[in-house]
């Protein structure tokens, strides 16, 4: 393919992933109107965000893998087509159990666009180089889409309602399935791995009931028999997903590969990066409008300096890996994410507005500081034939992430009055922090290796080809 066609590739791609992390957030700032318009609480709210995550980080892999088999394009496009009926359905339910239903099925599509739109930009750009600089674009547009979810919500929910943050998919689908028809070619693996179907029911039974037992467990009570039996299934579950990982031919998800500290210091990176902005979106969306008073385009404009500051480091931090490898924007999305976990750790209902957007300042810097760097050394970590897998890996990280933060921030709220919220809400806030400090760990675990001196002509680059 021209260069032209190549970044208009990139283009498209990146389209489809600007509306998977554009849903994975816009529906927080809205999560207050969604209450009121349908009369559930908190914890039914979580389950709106978390049916989605829950949903897409199971099925990321095997839908990776299907599109090496079947064909990227026509599993991206089988995935914009879910994707968008299940907007529509979300749009027009009437109850909360048929937007959680619907919510999930958007899930399934969306699945099918996050992995499979990484290996589409990753086999269409062959020149390594070029390469580094499209995934650090693509994931500096993934990691946009997150940030800029809330001012959209919000704006969004004041000027047509909260159904409005599902019909606006709508036209978004159609120009992607139209321009994915004309510009993207097709491509395949030269040798598709088989489903793993034991190892996908155990993995998307491991992080569903993980999630499920955060977000129900303040009302079941921890040491309830309803979440001792949940914690005995989870945890046999996650036995069994390694145990039947271990001994399959092509498994779901390799154990094998996290033995490398690097690559399975970006996926722990990925985690808590998403745990870290997901708490912070959720927490700050409830105090805002519920201890604050603020309106939904109120709520969202506020953490317009968190969009802001990914919008300008994500395309910086993509070109400090290509210069100077991850070290360096790792431990400095590490750093900025602590700093604004730790500003807003004594928030109270009265906390100064000027230290509420320079805390979402601090933690958008650290969040595009952080994707280019987790998705290239993760990407790197596997071989370009399954490149499918190895987006998935990436983004099944990132929405595990994006569960576990939504249910923690909720189970530490959950219950809690307008007037309680601010103090309720620190410990969240110290956990944005504390998943800052786990970045900073693995930008250490990332330093570059001593060369060795006396190294024979062309060692480093067969080390490089395995």
């Amino acid at each position: 393919m021209s260069r032209r066609r190549r970044w208009t590739v990139l283009a498209v791609c990146c389209l489809s992933m600007f509306l998977v992390g554009l849903d994975t957030t816009v529906v927080n700032v809205g999560l207050p109107a969604i209450g009121q318009g349908l009369g559930v609480g908190t914890r039914s709210l979580e389950w709106t965000v978390d049916a989605y995550t829950v949903v897409l980080a199971g099925l990321l892999i095997s839908s990776g893998a299907l599109a090496d088999r079947f064909g990227r394009r026509r599993v991206f496009q089988w995935g914009l087509t879910v994707f968008g009926m299940a907007s529509l359905a979300c749009a027009l339910a009437p109850t909360v159990g048929a937007l959680v239903a619907a919510r999930a099925v958007q899930g399934i599509g969306a699945s099918m666009l996050s992995p499979v739109a990484l290996a589409i930009v990753v086999n269409a750009m062959p020149d390594p180089r070029e390469r580094a600089q499209a995934i650090g674009i693509w994931a500096s547009v993934f990691g946009l889409s997150m940030a800029a979810g809330p001012v959209t919500g919000g704006a969004l929910v004041a000027g047509l309602g909260w159904r409005s943050l599902f019909w606006i998919n709508a036209p978004v689908v159609v120009a992607a399935l139209v321009l994915s028809a004309v510009f993207v070619p097709e491509s395949r693996a030269q040798q598709a791995r088989r489903l793993d179907v034991p190892g996908q029911i155990l993995l998307t039974v491991t992080i569903g009931v993980w999630v499920g037992v955060l977000i129900e467990g303040p009302r079941i009570g921890w040491t309830s028999p309803a979440a001792l039996a949940a914690y005995a299934v989870a945890a046999v579950a996650t036995a069994g997903f390694v145990w039947v990982e271990f001994r399959q031919d092509e498994p779901l998800m390799d154990p094998r590969l996290f033995r490398g500290p690097v690559f399975s210091g970006a996926v722990l990176g990925a985690v808590a990066v998403f745990v870290a902005l997901n708490a912070a979106l959720l927490l700050n969306t409830l105090y805002l409008q519920h201890t604050r008073g603020y309106s939904p385009l109120a709520a969202g404009t506020a953490t317009l300096p968190m969009a802001v500051g990914a919008t300008v480091c994500a395309p910086w931090s993509g070109r400090l890996v290509g210069r100077t490898g991850p070290r360096l924007p790792l431990s400095l999305a590490g750093g900025f994410l602590t700093a604004g976990g730790l500003c807003l750790a004594g928030l109270d209902r009265d906390t100064s507005l000027l230290l509420l957007l320079f805390a979402y300042l601090l933690i958008g810097v650290g969040f595009g500081f952080a994707n280019a760097p987790i998705t290239n050394t993760a990407v790197s970590g596997l071989p370009p034939a399954r490149a499918g897998v190895a987006g998935a890996i990436t983004s099944t990280a990132r929405q595990v992430g994006a569960a576990l933060g939504i249910a923690l921030a909720g189970g530490l709220v959950a219950g809690t009055g307008p007037t309680g919220l601010a103090h309720a809400s620190r410990p969240g806030w110290i956990l944005v922090a504390a998943c800052g400090a786990v970045v900073l760990l693995v930008a250490y675990a990332a330093r570059p290796k001593p060369r060795v001196q006396n190294e024979a002509p062309g060692t480093a680059a067969a080390a490089r080809t395995r």
